[in-house]
């Protein structure tokens, strides 16, 4: 499980447009610099006018904290299906999934025990649903019966890694932080989703404030 190639853009656009309910640009104090870390961004180093300004917004409510909705994230995720299905109950811009079935059905690449998340207790079960899973897929690949792919599809594990490239933006991912921090799927939530989020510029900042 990872969350790689993140970008983050709107910076600059949000924290002047967080002004203009007071008309209070002359007071901004942000400026770009060119220190870049890993993230992809537009480099923007918050001044303590704007940075205290942008805490109080976000302390007074959602209402007033349009600006962190202007932020926005895109990266790779590459979960589990089961992850997805919780994860999917959020608000996000839009995501581009990799196909299900042209991942389990490729011709140039067997399904093995990297395509999974699993426990070591769970290797064995999880071998045979592999190797069944072979078989359709190379029955599939001799005759194009589409009701191979079908049968696969109905045999899968939630377990699957599925990568979807997500547009979000720091307003919801605030939001699913505070509500999964302490979530029982402890790797998947708190270990690679929490994680990621606390890497993203000033994300801990703009957490602190709530």
């Amino acid at each position: 499980m990872k969350i790689t190639n993140t970008e983050v853009y709107g910076f600059k656009a949000a924290l002047r447009g967080m002004r203009n309910p007071m008309n209070s640009w002359h007071l901004q104090d942000s400026v770009p610099y060119y220190c870049m870390p890993d993230i992809l961004w537009d480099a923007t180093f918050i001044g303590e006018r704007d940075l205290d300004l942008a805490k109080r917004l976000i302390k007074a409510g959602n209402e007033h904290c349009k600006f962190l909705r202007q932020i926005q994230v895109w990266a790779d995720f590459e979960m589990p299906l089961y992850w997805w299905s919780e994860f999917d109950t959020y608000k996000f811009n839009t995501k581009n999934s990799c196909s299900t079935m042209h991942k389990l059905f490729n011709a140039k690449k067997e399904i093995t025990l990297d395509d999974f998340v699993y426990s070591k207790e769970d290797i064995n079960t999880l071998n045979f649903i592999i190797s069944e899973l072979n078989s359709l897929r190379q029955k599939y690949l001799e005759t194009k019966d589409f009701n191979y792919v079908i049968r696969g599809k109905r045999l899968l594990p939630t377990s699957f890694k599925q990568k979807r490239t997500v547009n979000t933006n720091y307003a919801e991912l605030i939001n699913i932080y505070n509500q999964r921090k302490n979530h029982r799927l402890k790797e998947e939530w708190q270990d690679v989703f929490c994680k990621w989020c606390e890497e993203l510029p000033y994300f801990k900042e703009f957490l602190e404030a709530r």
